[in-house]
């Protein structure tokens, strides 16, 4: 499997950014119910979706630049 094929991309990009935007909505959520903890799964959502972002990037850029 190479880094272009679709597979690649659904799996190392689209599966774990749906994860995040998971987080982000269960940080909303839980805001929104009055939940203090709300605080930390956005947080961690924001970061978890900026981290597939940076690997997008990465993969867009090193390994189909070079192929």
């Amino acid at each position: 499997m190479s880094p272009s094929d679709p597979q690649f991309l659904y799996l190392v990009l689209v599966l774990p950014a749906l994860f995040g935007i998971t987080m982000l909505g269960d940080g909303i959520n839980k805001l929104a119910h009055k939940n203090s903890g709300g605080y930390i799964t956005l947080v961690f959502g924001i970061l978890f979706f900026l981290l597939v972002v940076f690997g997008y990037i990465f993969f867009s850029t090193y390994l189909l630049g070079s192929g």
